[in-house]
């Protein structure tokens, strides 16, 4: 749980002018614009993350601030709550149902998963759990390194999935005859009360420090969420950023899973991508059964619930949410749920297995 005080600030703001972050941006940029140049699906997003994938595994020393992070994954909540309204609140009756469907998936993934990379890949018991499991990879390493579990192979393992599952997600949607780049409109700013986005920005602050002191997951986008959302139902307060911020938002998240592998070696990498591939193949697959399932309980188009069910990467997919309109809401709530049944699901899993191993 990243700790926000007055000293996680000042660090922040001197990484913002830091030769590692600088020479982000440097690359970022230049391969975003190749990348949209070769109509690559999300070019802002897949162009900056592949690049700076490949230096930091080389050995360049690149990193993301979390100033700036978190700062993007606070416009990401501000986008998703244009979505809420009081119809929204209404809908939620519906999505219980999916719920119970995640909840399922999540516990037949960490089975199903786990006992792959146990046989196959060598993995012990602990680290093969925390590995299967469908995202939340900095709650499950605080539990792993609890655990005392080889943090390489969690980690590793997470990061080549969110590798795999953000590169070909774009290529799906943007093969759907019915879907397009949201990112064109035209933004009015003098139609706007700027007011309501200092509001907003502050509301947001507010619900992130209290939901990270009683550690709902996910805290900045779950509290800015639920500021917009509060603000927005109460006529208090809306605001609609321009669409065009999308592509910032891409470019940061991209390259923040690039910077990931900054510690990472080839041979790391190497030695458990294969593994790691097979492990993601079969939770994708399992998210394609359950986005399936749950087509029959909810009016809802299936991509919208294939993201919903992808393993893993709640904001990097909740980007692709905005960008393809496939709504937003519907995909950050099932995410965020998804967090929380993981957390809830994993340490029971271990407690089970740990008394079964007593008994026998």
């Amino acid at each position: 749980m990243i700790k926000y005080d007055a000293s996680f600030y000042l660090n922040n703001l001197k990484e913002l002018f830091s030769k590692n972050f600088i020479t982000v941006v440097i690359i970022s940029i230049p391969s975003a614009v190749v990348a949209d140049y070769l109509n690559i699906p999300l070019a802002w997003m897949l162009g900056p993350m592949i690049v700076t994938s490949i230096l930091a595994l080389s050995g360049l020393r690149i990193k993301m601030p979390k100033l700036v992070l978190s700062s993007i994954l606070i416009i990401l909540g501000l986008h998703i709550g244009n979505y809420i309204d009081q119809n929204l609140f209404n809908q939620m009756i519906n999505w219980i149902w999916t719920s119970i469907i995640m909840l399922i998936y999540i516990i037949v993934c960490i089975l199903t998963v786990a006992k792959y990379l146990q046989r196959f890949s060598g993995y012990g018991e602990k680290a093969s759990i925390f590995s299967a499991a469908p995202g939340a990879l900095g709650p499950l390493l605080i539990l792993a390194e609890n655990e005392k579990t080889d943090l390489s192979q969690v980690a590793t393992s997470h990061l080549i999935r969110l590798i795999i599952i953000i590169t070909i997600i774009p290529f799906i949607v943007v093969n759907n005859p019915s879907s397009e780049i949201l990112i064109k409109n035209e933004f009015n700013y003098m139609s706007q009360n700027h007011l309501n986005l200092i509001l907003l920005i502050s509301a947001s602050l507010f619900f992130i420090f209290i939901f990270g002191k009683i550690k709902i997951p996910a805290v900045l986008m779950s509290g800015t969420l639920f500021a917009s959302g509060l603000l927005q139902v109460t006529d208090i307060a809306s605001y609609k950023l321009p669409d065009a911020t999308i592509n910032f938002c891409l470019l940061i998240l991209g390259a923040s899973v690039g910077c990931k592998f900054a510690e990472k070696t080839f041979r790391e990498i190497a030695n458990n991508s294969l593994h790691s591939v097979v492990a993601t193949i079969i939770l994708i697959l399992l998210g394609l059964v359950a986005a399936y399932i749950a087509s029959f309980f909810v009016d809802t188009d299936i991509l919208t619930l294939i993201l919903s069910f992808s393993p893993g990467g709640i904001y990097e997919i909740a980007v692709i949410a905005i960008a393809f309109d496939l709504d937003p809401d519907f995909v950050a709530f099932h995410h965020i749920i998804r967090l929380l049944f993981i957390l809830f699901t994993v340490p029971i899993i271990l407690r089970v297995l740990s008394k079964f191993k007593k008994l026998n």
